[in-house]
């Protein structure tokens, strides 16, 4: 398989207009010396069990517990929605048959659609912490960001530039400071060698996901479930998703833009139950939050790690976007027994070149299945 060459030029990012009430609640990921509005919180602390998926959490909070914890969370979610609802439809956005955790199409306040479309794409988050929108009428595009209480993300995380270290971290994975300054890859203020990897939708900061580089990840408590460098495919025809960060940067190496990583959580293995409702799929959420963007696509391109979490992932994702348009990417191999795990291994260890020909050479998911 040979993917177009329009594929390998960057994509225009998407134009970033800000509503001055929401200016200052938002990242300005051009200047150093960053704000982050969301408070640091461990992956170590979610547990996802559903699919088996891995988890590091080991202790399990009694039944009173779970219940103390259910009731105040539902609470707060009220008293968020409440503090929502006031602020987006103090902006003309009325928000009663919008759907928490998906895009609703509404009518803007601003253009009215050109008085005849449903123009505004409206997002609120799945706890009703915040909202963020974008119109895409041509003469408007009106965009912006809210939350229901500033006061909950917490202590603010400060980001400042990659540090000389931290380049280095990357450089020696083969990753350039060019790529990593498209990408927006960061680090937190304060000497810790923290990297930071900003999650955007639509030119919007959604999130942001952290690492050490001993591999200890955590994630913003308000980020949004979606796959990480999403503006890069929203113009794609043939899409590659990988399994981690640094892996989408590896196959950027390459020469492809058109690459998307799972936010984390590779399942152990392939669940044997009824695909779920998209509303109840939590482990999967990312995939029908971007579905807008997967469903136009001719092909979908599965470059997950080669081991079994990855191959599970791979049979996961493929059994949500539709195998018939699903083609995996075999990594080469290492010896005779055994092959390079992921694209980033692949680029460090034989370079550019032999990422781009396992792309290249990626076989239909049916067809890789019966070899």
């Amino acid at each position: 398989m040979h993917l177009p060459t329009r594929l390998r030029e960057p994509p225009s990012p998407p134009p970033c207009r800000l509503h001055s009430n929401t200016a200052s609640n938002l990242l300005s990921l051009n200047r150093p010396n960053n704000f982050l509005p969301y408070s640091a919180e461990s992956i170590s602390r979610i547990s996802l069990h559903s699919y088996g998926c891995r988890s590091s959490s080991h202790t399990r909070p009694s039944k009173l517990t779970e219940i103390e914890a259910d009731t105040n969370e539902a609470e707060e979610e009220q008293s968020d929605f409440d503090k929502l609802k006031r602020k987006v439809e103090a902006l003309g956005v009325k928000i009663d048959s919008c759907t928490p955790g998906q895009y609703d199409l509404l009518y803007c306040p601003k253009c009215k659609g050109g008085r005849s479309i449903q123009s505004l794409s409206f997002h609120i988050s799945q706890h009703w912490s915040y909202a963020m929108w974008r119109c895409f009428n041509l003469n408007c595009g009106w965009a912006g960001q809210v939350f229901a209480d500033k006061s909950k993300t917490g202590e603010s995380v400060r980001l400042e530039p990659l540090c000389d270290e931290l380049l280095a971290y990357f450089s020696e994975r083969m990753i350039s400071k060019e790529t990593l300054e498209r990408n927006n890859v960061m680090q937190v203020v304060g000497g810790k060698k923290v990297i930071a990897f900003p999650y955007r939708r639509d030119g919007l900061l959604v999130g942001c996901k952290y690492r050490t580089i001993e591999k200890k990840f955590w994630q913003g408590k308000n980020t949004e479930k979606t796959l990480y460098g999403v503006d890069d495919i929203a113009e794609a025809d043939d899409i590659i998703i990988v399994e981690g960060e640094i892996d989408k940067l590896s196959v950027e190496e390459a020469g492809y833009y058109n690459c998307v990583s799972v936010p984390g959580g590779a399942p152990q293995i392939v669940s044997l139950k009824e695909l779920p409702t998209p509303e109840k799929d939590t482990s999967f959420q990312y995939i029908w939050n971007c579905r807008d963007y997967l469903d136009k696509a001719s092909r979908i391109i599965l470059a997950t790690d080669g081991d079994i979490p990855g191959q599970a992932l791979a049979e996961e994702l493929a059994r949500r976007v539709g195998k018939e348009r699903c083609w995996r990417v075999e990594w080469p191999k290492k010896d005779e027994v055994r092959s390079f795990k992921d694209a980033n291994e692949v680029l460090k260890n034989l370079g550019a070149d032999a990422v781009r020909d396992a792309i290249d050479k990626a076989k239909s998911y049916h067809m890789q299945n019966v070899d």
